[in-house]
Parts: structure tokens; sequence; C-alpha cells
């Protein structure tokens, strides 16, 4: 949350109504973590643009998932394609 946001947050509410505010979203459930992913959220998961990300789509380097024309990515998948991926500097 960014700062100017907090301000407007923080705008009209007593500190009482500020607090339990709080408290219930500190007991709300919260559901399962997300396992599909967009193409822009996968992008922002990799650390890609999204147009490097539809390269490597293209490429075949990552599954997807297609969804009428929807484009969806497993988190698992991503993450194995980061462990796939990793190197150690060696001489």
């Amino acid at each position: 949350m960014t700062c100017n946001a907090r301000a407007q947050f923080r705008q009209g509410m007593t500190k009482v109504e500020r607090l339990s505010k709080y408290k219930a979203a500190r007991k709300a459930p919260r559901g399962p973590a997300k396992r599909l992913y967009t193409v822009p959220e996968a992008a922002c998961y990799l650390g890609r643009t999204v147009d490097g990300l539809r390269e490597m789509l293209y490429a075949g380097k990552l599954p997807f998932i297609k969804d009428g024309r929807r484009v969806l990515l497993d988190v698992n998948d991503m993450d194995a394609y980061i462990d796939r991926n990793k190197t150690r500097f060696s001489f």
C-alpha cells in the first residue's frame, strides 16, 4: 500500500474503526494460493516482459493452458522452469 493510499484509507475513520477493520481482516480466512496466472501476471512472477514471456511460450520453453483465447500458466510449471535453469558459476 502506498503512502497516498494509506492517507485515503485513514481519512474519515476513527481509531476504533480502523482497529476493528484491521482485526477483522487479520481473522478473515485466506483462500488457497493462486495456481493459474495470466500472461501479464506470469511475466511479473518470472521477472520478464510480457513479450519476452510470449517468446518463451512460442519457443516451447514453458507449458501453458489454453482456455478459449485465454492463455494461463501454472505456478508449478514456472517454479520447475526456474529450478531447471539455475546455474552455478564454476571455473
